[in-house]
């Protein structure tokens, strides 16, 4: 299929055209085969940077819908998390420390509780990646916090992303923590598509509805 405004070819699912940011509900498409009327002069950019209709969620909005996700996340790996501390004896290697005395803990000590909170890191890590990469995967395409601030993740064209995406934005963040002064994050307040490095690792943008 074909846009009609700009001539660009264009896949039946996407929700904006890659070339003149033009809503596809909100123009004529034209049947392959058919002529398109002109030519774009940005054809080729894919993205939907030139789009009218297109409101990009910034900095403080993103800022906001991740305090109210952590503040979830938060009790939901203390819901998670603590329990499975005592599952895994936590409570019964911290009480053995005790009675031998704080100051000069054994390896039998030390290392099994080593090796607990590794689990109990492993199992707020995946926490976390399951509650992104499904919510913003989903029919809604945003966490619990983005909603609340009436903004959602697209790939993009406009379009719904997948798991598989949704995960490689999530882990895509870690590249974003690590340059300086959280620069990688703060990039949304600044760039052309308020995309933070994460965004465009991942090939995603955050929209306001």
């Amino acid at each position: 299929m074909f846009c009609t405004k700009c001539g660009a070819a264009i896949t039946s699912d996407a929700a904006f055209c890659r070339s003149c940011g033009a809503s596809v509900g909100g123009v004529a498409v034209a049947v392959a085969g058919e002529a398109p009327a002109m030519v774009s002069p940005h054809a080729g950019v894919g993205a939907i940077a030139y789009a009218t209709k297109v409101v990009y969620a910034g900095f403080w909005l993103r800022f906001l819908a991740y305090l109210v996700d952590h503040v979830i996340l938060g009790i939901a790996t203390v819901v998670v998390c603590v329990p499975l501390f005592f599952l895994l004896g936590g409570a019964a290697y911290i009480e053995a420390m005790r009675e031998h005395g704080f100051e000069n803990p054994g390896p039998a000590q030390i290392v099994p509780l080593i090796l607990i909170g590794t689990a109990i890191a492993g199992a707020a890590i995946v926490l976390n990646w399951l509650y992104f990469a499904y919510l913003e995967s989903g029919e809604k395409q945003a966490t619990w916090g983005k909603q609340a601030l009436s903004i959602y993740v697209t790939d993009l064209e406009g379009r719904r992303i997948s798991f598989g995406r949704a995960t490689a934005r999530f882990f895509a963040k870690i590249v974003s923590g690590l340059v300086p002064l959280w620069i990688g994050f703060i990039m949304a307040g600044f760039t052309e598509r308020k995309q933070a490095l994460h965004d465009m690792i991942a090939g995603t943008l955050v929209l306001r509805r």
